[in-house]
């Protein structure tokens, strides 16, 4: 398997599916990537099950807890993605009630669902991310032509999938634009426009995969194009040097985890005409999807879909030995 480098540490030896005992997959949920996340859940509960794994699928609403406490689970597997999925709510509910789950803690969903503060702590630890300015009225847009000017990539501060991006080359589009994204949260970010390539690092454990380079005919990778679109582009093996890719991937795993990400995610950044690399966002719950990114790194690294949802899920045992460790 390709890693990011052998001393961010060791291969963990595979759980068996016997010793995992009752595993809820949680899936769906009330978030805007709802439909999303039932086609991840699915494929995620059959290969569980296609492995030998006690799995079963919960469609998360109100009643979630009971659900869990009445079916006697041991640990939960989250492929929830968006608000109530990777913001830490339902971590923090799992916790209360003390059942150990797949991936990032409280603290690590909620840091890298905000992208604002992402950026912020990337800023303060000298790690490249693109100049942004924070949109909460007409006069911010206003403010952003200046700093940090034309084009932009607007985005809503909370949501997943591209959800209420879009792209702004003049000013006249830059008030409907922000209008368009304040639908989908309170907090609005003008992010400066990088052209360059795209790719995405995932992450699993401490493994960094083989990056995924992406290429769509679209204005940029949106939500058509990352789950619908026959016209979208993956390269794995991306096409960089080496050596290079090596570079990318240590930053990477750095950018994943001073957030306090853990256990699985993916990491999205671009390179610019120059080759300078520029951070844009980590994702706590990827797709898992036909379409989805993680599973074809896994696949480029020698990985079958069941092997990965095992791996994810071993990260459900690692998260109650640093609890217990802590």
């Amino acid at each position: 398997m390709s890693t990011s480098n052998d001393n961010h540490g060791q291969h963990t030896p595979g759980i068996k599916p016997e010793d995992v005992g009752k595993v809820a997959v949680l899936m769906g949920g009330l978030s805007k990537e709802r439909e999303i996340s039932l086609l991840s859940g699915g494929a995620v509960l059959d290969a569980l099950n296609a492995s030998g794994v006690d799995a079963h699928g919960i469609d998360v609403g109100a009643d979630v807890m009971t659900q869990l406490e009445q079916g006697d689970y041991d640990r939960a597997f989250i492929i929830l993605h968006g608000r109530g999925g990777e913001d830490g709510e339902i971590q923090r509910q799992l916790e209360a009630i003390d059942l150990p789950y797949t991936g990032s803690g409280v603290t690590g969903s909620a840091q890298t669902m905000d992208k604002l503060k992402t950026k912020q702590l990337w800023q303060a630890l000298n790690l490249p991310t693109p100049a942004y300015a924070v949109l909460n009225s007409e006069d911010d847009c206003v403010k952003a032509l200046e700093t940090p000017g034309l084009p932009l990539i607007i985005k809503p501060v909370n949501e997943g999938s591209s959800l209420g991006m879009s792209k702004v080359n003049s000013a006249e589009e830059l008030p409907e634009a922000w209008r368009m994204a304040s639908t989908f949260d309170d907090t609005v970010i003008a992010e400066r426009w990088i052209d360059g390539a795209e790719y995405t690092a995932a992450i699993l454990g401490r493994d960094v995969l083989p990056l995924i380079r992406l290429e769509t005919p679209r204005e940029f990778y949106d939500y058509e194009a990352k789950y619908s679109a026959d016209s979208t582009r993956y390269r794995c093996p991306c096409g960089l040097d080496t050596v290079v890719e090596a570079e990318l991937q240590a930053l990477a795993l750095k950018a994943f985890d001073c957030t306090g990400a853990s256990g699985w995610g993916r990491v999205d950044f671009m390179l610019d005409e120059e080759q300078n690399p520029w951070l844009i966002e980590v994702n706590t719950v990827p797709g898992m999807t036909d379409h989805s990114l993680v599973p074809m790194a896994a696949k480029a690294a020698g990985l079958s879909f069941e092997d990965l949802v095992l791996r994810i899920l071993q990260s459900s045992f690692e998260q109650k030995l640093n609890k217990e460790s802590a």
